[in-house]
């Protein structure tokens, strides 16, 4: 797990090799075990390293091949890089490090772009072609390491974080209204290739893009799985379901303790983490490290779910760590999170991923998380309501079910020059929904929330507060493999039980009943829900700063309404709307935008 950034020029100039060492300061934390620059011809690419595989400096980047063909920087990691570095030697290629970026070099070498059809893993990565001086930037197939991209007329610039790009320089900050549009429809979530800055765009994931030298570009996406009933699973029961997801599920956790050094998990309690943790004590692991997390309680909400993570530790015997987070601290700890963001996230559990991290980090460089799980398995308490809808109609009950709020009301929110002039957001999810290869209205909404909103929400969310301090965050629910499986499993399994029945099946052969059976838990941070004193003073001196009146996102008169009722103005789905407004305009502010 790395941070990597670069440049490549259109126009015959030379890379502007001290913006790419601004980018690359940047994103140090990402990085902080080495770093390098390279430079050739109309490109130059920089890393931070953080040493999880083959520790020694024949890992470090940039990494050139042997040959001097090309150079690649390189973020994430290849689970099956043993097997291919077999592989490929068994073809004639010979490997002087230990590394899996060595590994996606020679499988560029013997594949081309198609080389990340045989990557099982978490990646970004940007590679040059010496002979031709052609880039070649690909996202793995979840989304889950990050590629932002920032073009101007003959340059080309790219990097790890969306900070590290502002780092170097010279980016159109203006807001991109359809962006906004979407972070206020969708509970702050921006697709790919957007963001809410004009000058900045992310790569999407499974996606390899081309750039030639003279800035043209074509890309592909290069995997999306069919949300259908796929003929090799047809007579397969309930039970072979459950037998097929946790045996997929125990390769996906196996495959994510390939390391160097130790590998712990973060335990919420809940039935996706108690699993890994599960797995893991099955194969063999002793004293493995667990963390928790938990938050003094406000307003009658409890803040913790200690009881839970208490006794998953203690079934499995694992070395457990418990971090209780006053209200205090969660005020203080907000502007680090918020720095932390490459793009503005509302979800509670940001602040406490960040405080979080920042203690495991004292005690492991890995960790497996749960993330993911309700989205793949159908576990969020909406599903049945969009199962319920006729496939032609998926599109509309998903507007009903999950938006924040219609278009209409975006235009008493909004000052008129942020307002786009239609429902951009409805006909995202319309135009996505009628695609082919979603057989119900279930299978259309799994894979809009799949491939697209959890990419960049609760994914991005965990690579950026784990990163911030070097930690590496590993999540076995979206392996590609399991995502294939489930995406084709049948609704009425993934639905039974309240959500995730065919999971909880799978649960049952290895957990306490008390926690397979146990309510669905959310992430309480009770300080931000009811919007409790100092965070609510943060969130006043933002919105009345000097910047956020020069800006003019949101009408007076909407915000004055929040604020002389800070706990009672709720979104569709139940999110304070005061907190969703301010923290655009906090995480705009803190990066100076």
């Amino acid at each position: 797990m790395c941070g990597l950034s670069g440049e490549m020029r259109f126009d015959g100039g030379r890379p502007d090799l001290a913006a790419v060492e601004r980018m690359s300061h940047r994103l140090a934390a990402r990085g902080p075990d080495g770093e390098g620059i390279w430079s050739r011809g109309a490109v130059a690419l920089g890393h931070r390293r953080l040493k999880i595989i083959d520790l020694s400096e024949l890992g470090a980047q940039p990494m050139t091949d042997d040959r001097q063909e090309i150079t690649a920087v390189f973020n994430g990691c290849v689970y099956n890089y043993k097997e291919l570095r077999e592989e490929l030697r068994a073809l004639g290629h010979r490997f002087r490090s230990t590394s899996d970026t060595e590994v996606i070099l020679k499988a560029y070498q013997e594949w081309g772009t198609a080389c990340v059809d045989h990557f099982y893993g978490m990646f970004a990565f940007a590679l040059v072609e010496h002979r031709t001086g052609r880039l070649i930037l690909a996202r793995d197939r979840l989304g889950i390491k990050p590629l932002y991209l920032a073009q101007t007329p003959g340059r080309l610039r790219f990097a790890s974080s969306l900070p590290a790009l502002l780092a170097g320089g010279d980016v159109d900050t203006s807001l991109d209204p359809v962006a906004v549009h979407q972070y206020l429809s969708w509970h702050a979530t921006v697709t790919a290739p957007r963001t809410v800055l004009a000058g900045v765009r992310k790569l999407p994931p499974a996606t390899v893009r081309v750039v030639e030298p003279d800035g043209s570009h074509h890309e592909h996406r290069y995997w999306q799985p069919s949300y259908t009933r796929r003929p090799e699973y047809a007579g397969m029961g309930p039970s072979e379901w459950r037998d097929a997801v946790l045996e997929a599920l125990r390769t996906a956790v196996r495959r994510r303790m390939v390391a160097d050094v130790p590998v712990g998990v973060l335990l919420s309690g809940g039935l996706d983490s108690s699993l890994i943790v599960a797995l893991l004590a099955d194969e063999g692991q002793r004293d493995l490290a667990t963390f928790s997390v938990g938050f003094e309680s406000e307003g009658g909400t409890d803040g913790d779910e200690f009881p839970y993570s208490d006794l998953v530790a203690r079934e499995f015997a694992t070395d457990h760590h418990r971090l209780l987070v006053p209200s205090q601290r969660v005020s203080t700890a907000l502007d680090g999170a918020v720095a932390a963001m490459s793009e503005p996230m509302i979800s509670h559990d940001v602040v406490a991923f960040h405080l979080l991290s920042e203690q495991v980090a004292k005690e492991v460089k890995v960790v497996q998380s749960g993330q993911g799980a309700d989205e793949v398995f159908a576990g969020y308490h909406w599903y049945p309501r969009l199962a319920s809808a006729a496939r032609a109609r998926a599109a509309d009950r998903y507007a009903e079910t999950y938006f924040d709020r219609p278009h209409a009301d975006l235009a008493a929110m909004l000052q008129p020059h942020m307002l786009p002039t239609d429902d951009v957001s409805g006909r995202f999810v319309r135009e996505h929904m009628a695609q082919p290869g979603a057989e119900t209205a279930l299978d259309a909404a799994l894979r809009l929330d799949t491939h697209i909103m959890l990419v960049d929400d609760p994914v991005k969310r965990v690579d950026n507060m784990t990163m911030a301090w070097g930690l590496e965050a590993r999540v076995p629910f979206l392996d590609h493999e399991l995502v294939e499986l489930a995406a084709a499993c049948p609704p009425e399994l993934k639905l039974a039980e309240g959500g995730k029945g065919v999971l909880k099946e799978a649960g049952r052969k290895l957990l306490p009943h008390e926690v397979v059976d146990r309510p669905k838990g959310y992430f309480p941070v009770p300080a931000i829900t009811h919007m409790a004193g100092p965070v609510l003073d943060r969130v006043r001196e933002a919105l009345r700063a000097p910047e956020a009146r020069r800006r003019g996102l949101f009408q007076d008169s909407y915000l004055a309404r929040l604020l002389a009722a800070p706990d009672e103005h709720r979104t569709k789905r139940g999110a304070n709307a005061l907190w969703q407004a301010a923290l655009l305009e906090i995480w705009l502010q803190t990066h100076g935008i």
